[in-house]
């Protein structure tokens, strides 16, 4: 999910990025100035894995995290975890790399996966109006495509930036009646696409590219339109149960991280919060989703191996089209640049946690990273770099020149849904 681009981009984009999050305990806030807990494993003896520990310890050092776990896999198999930081900040706990976490826009992928599925049955058409399926559901809906809501280029108002629905960063008092009210509220998609539909498009559709979460809970009522399924049945049904993802969920309302997970905070001028507990349903099919980083990396891996998909859905999904900050955006599929060619994924956030999830073009490395941003970085431009530098060595198998191949910084921020 991704809140106001034009009240602060907090959006995360691998080639010029920004990582975001949110979170708030009543714990003071220099109680986070500790040096980051290391708990990561090494699993593999050879060099380009040696140093990823350091790597996160630095990357959370210098972007404002309480904790941060990270898994890469090669081959198919994990070739190295860790964990850095406190996963509980009430009890002391280290974070664990096993752990579970909200992993926002990366939900959208899933969603992507299901709605190309129902392509190669042939129930949905990528290139029909979604007016179709939905009639009368969103604005000019009889010249939107469902591929244009798949890439972002229908011009679908985005519902996170209706200042009604999430208070700006720098408003505390606004922060805090969401904190005690808005966050425990059930939105249905119908109610978050109304909320679009009260604005004016950005743009005709087909005629630019921007984020918009409207477009992925239309996706959703779109795949429960055609299976008579909710959108969380299906991707249960058809990715998270085939391929055994134990620590995955696509949660309607449920407010909990289940099992071991990091906790999420927002920082307030009287400490930090407890955010890790939220009704998910204020990001839907656009952003609800809970996993591990083992889970990440074997969906990547399964989805850019051919496993999901057809080799026609599949290459659907890898056209892209310009999207920002250097990036191309496919079907729920982003391309991103790295130090050793491109990697295709996405990156998500909603309060408390922050994600990024890549992958080789062939499926035979991946990266999942998440963090519990919640501050902004006193050096924007080190955190970016920090960041880089971890999933250019971490996707790359080695180093890499991270300068080179940034266009801007990585940054992490607090108080977002992306």
């Amino acid at each position: 999910m991704q809140l106001p681009a034009e009240r602060r981009r907090l959006g995360l984009r691998i080639a010029s990025a920004v990582l975001a999050g949110a979170t708030v305990v009543a714990l003071a806030p220099t109680a986070m100035a500790a040096e980051p807990v290391r708990t990561g494993v090494e699993q593999s003896s050879t060099a380009p894995e040696r140093g990823l520990q350091e790597s996160l310890d630095a990357l959370l050092k210098a972007g404002g995290s309480s904790a941060g776990l990270a898994e890469v896999r090669d081959h198919g198999r994990a070739v190295w975890r860790g964990a850095a930081g406190t996963g509980d900040l009430d009890s002391g706990t280290p974070a664990r790399a096993d752990g579970r976490f909200r992993i926002g826009s990366v939900t959208k992928t899933f969603v992507s996966t299901v709605v190309l599925q129902l392509v190669g049955e042939g129930r949905v058409e990528l290139d029909a109006p979604i007016g179709r399926y939905l009639p009368g559901v969103v604005r000019k809906g009889d010249a939107i495509t469902v591929r244009q809501l798949l890439n972002h280029t229908s011009g679908l108002f985005n519902y996170t930036s209706d200042p009604g629905f999430f208070p700006d960063p720098d408003d505390e008092a606004g922060i805090r009646r969401w904190l005690d009210e808005g966050r425990w509220t059930t939105h249905s998609a119908q109610q978050l696409v109304d909320i679009a539909n009260r604005h004016e498009p950005y743009f005709p559709p087909g005629t630019d590219w921007k984020y918009s979460n409207t477009n992925y809970i239309v996706a959703g009522m779109l795949i429960e339109k055609v299976t008579g399924r909710t959108w969380n049945e299906e991707v249960e049904r058809r990715i998270i149960r085939p391929l055994g993802l134990r620590d995955t969920s696509m949660p309607t309302t449920a407010g909990s991280v289940p099992g071991r997970h990091a906790h999420g905070y927002f920082k307030l001028s009287s400490g930090l919060v407890d955010i890790t507990k939220l009704n998910p349903s204020m990001a839907g099919a656009a952003g609800a989703g809970i996993s591990s980083a083992a889970d990440l990396t074997r969906f990547n891996a399964a989805l850019l191996g051919g496993r999901l998909l057809g080799p026609a859905q599949l290459r659907e999904m890898k056209q892209t089209v310009d999207a920002e900050n250097g990036t191309r955006y496919g079907l729920g599929l982003m391309q991103m640049s790295s130090a050793c060619g491109d990697f295709w994924g996405h990156t998500g956030g909603i309060p408390g946690y922050s994600t990024v999830l890549i992958g080789n073009a062939d499926g035979t490395r991946q990266v999942a990273l998440s963090q519990n941003p919640y501050d902004r970085p006193a050096d924007p431009a080190a955190a970016g770099r920090a960041m880089l530098e971890f999933l250019n060595k971490a996707g790359c198998g080695g180093g890499g020149d991270a300068t080179a191949k940034s266009a801007g910084a990585f940054v992490v921020q607090p108080y977002a849904l992306h």
